[in-house]
């Protein structure tokens, strides 16, 4: 009889947290909706070097995921990738790193060529240096795919944010293209 009680009560609190009314999904819970349709009709500007490949196909990766859009927006990014030795032995021996990835970037409409985001993240990693080098590339190379996909997903957060709090477009497009009220 004691597991029914903690089903009742578990149920109860279930049904609590539905109704909470300060709560709101992000996305609407449907691909239709109005963050979910800005986040697909992001363009990522190229960014250069390996951390920029690695950040654009992880924004690519997460804002085409509820579909494909024409580009009503532009994300431009500007990566800075650094590895610093941390630990050092005696005899200048590096023991350990740290990798550090930050990320500036502006989210345009291109329609009317508005700033609607202007911010920065970063994130951080901490690397043992090894016997071996080959171990601490790939472990230099790991961290860094690991920060790329943090800082992607931090980024994608924020726009979609911003794009909740701008509110859905005031004219939508038809599948002819034109516009409508």
């Amino acid at each position: 009889m004691h597991a029914a009680a903690r089903l009742v009560a578990v149920m109860a609190l279930c049904l609590g947290a539905a109704s909470c009314g300060g709560m709101q999904p992000l996305y609407g819970g449907t691909g239709n909706a109005s963050v979910a349709q800005g986040l697909a009709s992001v363009d990522v500007a190229p960014i250069p070097g390996r951390a920029g490949w690695l950040v654009r196909n992880a924004l690519t990766d997460r804002l085409s995921a509820a579909g494909v859009a024409a580009a009503r927006y532009k994300l431009e990014v500007q990566l800075d990738d650094s590895l610093q030795g941390l630990g050092v032995l005696n005899d200048d021996t590096i023991t350990r790193e740290r990798r550090v990835l930050r990320a500036r970037y502006q989210l345009t409409d291109t329609a009317t060529g508005t700033i609607l985001l202007d911010a920065s993240t970063g994130s951080d990693a901490g690397i043992d240096v090894v016997s071996s080098e080959y171990a601490t590339i790939a472990a230099e190379q790991r961290a860094l795919e690991n920060l790329a996909l943090n800082i992607a997903d931090r980024m994608v957060t924020q726009i979609s944010l911003t794009l909740r709090e701008a509110g859905p477009k005031e004219a939508s497009d038809n599948a002819d293209g034109q516009v409508q009220p």
